[in-house]
């Protein structure tokens, strides 16, 4: 038997607005920054706001992930750029981590090239808040 992590991408959902607004920001920033949020992108299942399940990272959602190989858990709030606050959790959707979660269920891990080449990860324990849960569509 094999010890190896299973390394099947699991299907990303993104909502239509979600979708648009980060490809009028990927429009905006150096094509080396974006190549792996473009991917997410261009492989997701795209929904309607109202039809985003409620164990799926959006836009403004607050989840609590737990470090792969450590365990740790954090909160982070998955962001655009403007909104960006380290000391509070809040990533952007840009950055390696950020356009790892997008779209991923509960229970999905995301993972990322670390700046030393090696691979990190995190596993989305559990939505704290998403917008569109609580019937707000439009963040």
């Amino acid at each position: 038997m094999s010890n190896s992590v299973n390394l099947i991408e699991p299907i990303r959902v993104v909502t239509e607005i979600d979708h648009v607004r980060i490809q009028n920001l990927l429009s905006r920033q150096p094509s080396a920054m974006v190549s792996n949020l473009e991917e997410v992108l261009d492989s997701a299942d795209l929904v309607r706001s109202e039809d985003v399940p409620v164990n799926v990272v959006t836009m403004n959602s607050q989840v609590l992930v737990a470090d792969i190989k450590t365990g740790e858990e954090r909160q982070l709030t998955l962001c655009y750029p403007a909104d960006v606050d380290p000391a509070s959790g809040a990533i952007s959707v840009l950055s390696p981590v950020g356009s790892s979660l997008l779209g991923l269920p509960v229970g999905a891990v995301a993972r990322w090239d670390a700046p030393d080449g090696s691979c990190v990860g995190t596993k989305v324990q559990a939505i704290v808040f998403q917008p569109e849960a609580n019937g707000d569509y439009l963040a």
